[in-house]
């Protein structure tokens, strides 16, 4: 373990965690992106991913990490770098990792999820959370508007970034890996669509969401092997994507009646 101490803002390397945590782009290219609060990190570790360096405040951790590369920061210092509070005065940062479809291993009779051009990094989170608790295999991000390592997307996916196999990747790329495989597409539309409930989620499924604005583009309709709605009963006919997945992921998960209840 290597550990030094910084204390100005001015220092190149609190400079760089800041920017980091900014620009998408450096983050492309230096292949670093940064993971703040000790639960993340610990997911993030844990899935493999190789940290790079962490800055730590011990006023407000109270222990040091147990990492290759430490710096120690002083409070006032790191309430300036901290993206969010309530971190427990740990921020780091993590080599990025780019997966493959080809790199997935995927169990007998797979649940995918899939998100087409979903713009806000919340909804992406979300959508992760609800994929880790729903155990699939998969999640593809397609034509992606936002960073996978984007600080609000981790957020919001309390480590489920990290959790769950995550490509990026085209549409057409996806669609033709899918049928390749022989993974049945559901899209999620309010048009020409059957009840979510009635549909057979059993055997190697894909759901498809679009963005609540617009919805699927006609790539993925027109190569679904079944359209799928949830009932709207109010006067709105949509529902937040994070929502809509949850909901479609968890009805396949009934179906199948594999539920793991952690006593």
């Amino acid at each position: 373990m290597r550990v030094e101490s910084i204390t100005s803002a001015q220092n190149p390397k609190i400079k760089t965690l800041l920017s980091l945590q900014e620009k998408s782009r450096l983050r492309k290219e230096m292949g670093l992106f940064v993971v703040e609060g000790r639960r993340e990190l610990e997911h993030c570790a844990k899935a493999g991913f190789e940290v790079e360096t962490v800055f730590y405040c011990p006023e407000i951790c109270g222990f040091v990490p147990d990492y290759k590369h430490i710096v120690d920061i002083p409070r006032q210092l790191y309430e300036k770098v901290a993206y969010r509070g309530g971190t427990e005065g740990i921020i780091a940062e993590v080599k990025a990792r780019t997966l493959t479809l080809n790199e997935l291993k995927l169990k007998e009779q797979p649940l995918i999820a899939v998100l087409e051009s979903i713009e806000k990094p919340g909804n992406l989170g979300a959508v992760l959370r609800s994929a880790d608790a729903a155990g699939v295999d998969a999640v593809l991000i397609c034509d992606p508007y936002t960073d996978l390592y984007n600080p609000n997307l981790i957020r919001a996916s309390i480590g489920a970034v990290f959790t769950v196999p995550v490509v990026c990747c085209d549409s057409i790329e996806a669609i033709n890996w899918l049928k390749d495989k022989g993974i049945r597409i559901y899209t999620a539309q309010l048009q020409d669509s059957e009840w979510y409930y009635d549909t057979d989620m059993t055997g190697g499924t894909a759901i498809a969401i679009g963005t609540e604005a617009t919805g699927l583009t006609e790539l993925w309709r027109e190569a679904a092997n079944a359209h799928i709605k949830i009932p709207m009963l109010g006067r709105l006919d949509s529902l937040n994507a994070s929502v809509s997945a949850a909901i479609l992921l968890f009805e396949a998960v009934r179906q199948r009646n594999t539920y793991n209840v952690k006593q």
